[in-house]
């Protein structure tokens, strides 16, 4: 990754943030965004001290403006793009029957809209290095998790938005990674919106217990390195989940079900 050009979006907190620092760590040179620019100058800081090249662009990646500037600005700073990580996203918790609609919007702009914007405004760039282009979905984005329906519904559409891309691009030599991380502690359960849109606060969940945002962006570094097509992370609740997905269904959404319903406070019993 030495002297590569990498953009990493929602890079001011949880897997965003690691991936910042994985990369800097590795010699990348990297534009960094998130509406946060307060934080993302915090990271400019710290990661100048090591002699990383570091670009923070305060960007709104709901909006196809800031998309677009994101994507001139780093071409103007570095003069190439080698990679795009798109990981900037949000979650909800809420059942659907008591869902305000315009939560899903919320959801959609931010995870498959801010993807697309990037993606496009990025691509000519892209195929131009030979680089790669990268996808941060989730479990959701395969199986269904009852209580996040806006939530799944983006992280389903990223994946079948990328992987046509590949398609398309695919005698360009342009490389498409689709990263699948299970439950991974980062501040996204705390600011998932419940049904009202209004950030849930607390996580339902243990963070304590789940894979580190720091491990989560080496196996997506090391995915991008490899250039692989897709990676499925944690074993459990990733990669055997979608294999009986495939196999055992009604299996997969009765423990998909029980799995969620545990959580403190769920919405559903």
């Amino acid at each position: 990754m030495r002297d590569k050009v990498v953009i990493v979006t929602g890079a001011s907190s949880g897997i965003g943030k690691a991936l910042v620092y994985e990369l800097a760590r590795r010699g990348a040179k990297i534009a960094i965004a998130s509406r946060n620019i307060e934080e993302l100058l915090n990271i400019e800081q710290d990661l100048k001290k090591n002699g990383t090249d570091i670009l923070p662009v305060r960007t709104d990646v709901t909006k196809e403006l800031a998309c677009k500037e994101l994507i001139e600005q780093t071409v103007g700073h570095f003069g190439r793009i080698d990679v795009l990580i798109n990981n900037a996203g949000i979650s909800m918790r809420a059942l659907l029957e008591d869902l305000d609609i315009g939560v899903l919007h919320k959801v959609m702009d931010v995870n498959f809209w801010g993807t697309v914007y990037c993606t496009k405004y990025a691509l000519p760039y892209l195929i131009q290095s030979k680089g790669s282009l990268v996808g941060i979905i989730s479990i959701a984005g395969f199986i269904g998790l009852p209580g996040r329906t806006g939530y799944a519904a983006s992280k389903f559409a990223i994946r079948g938005f990328l992987n046509t891309v590949r398609i398309e691009t695919r005698k360009k030599g342009l490389h498409v990674l689709i990263a699948a991380p299970g439950f991974t502690a980062s501040d996204i359960r705390k600011k998932a919106l419940n049904a009202a849109g209004r950030q849930q606060g607390e996580s339902p969940r243990d963070e304590n217990h789940m894979m580190s945002a720091e491990r989560c962006a080496s196996i997506i570094v090391k995915g991008i390195r490899k250039r692989k097509r897709e990676i499925i992370m944690t074993f459990i609740e990733g990669k055997l989940a979608v294999f009986l997905s495939k196999w055992l269904p009604g299996l997969v959404d009765k423990l998909s079900y029980s799995h969620m319903a545990k959580e403190p406070d769920s919405p559903f019993k």
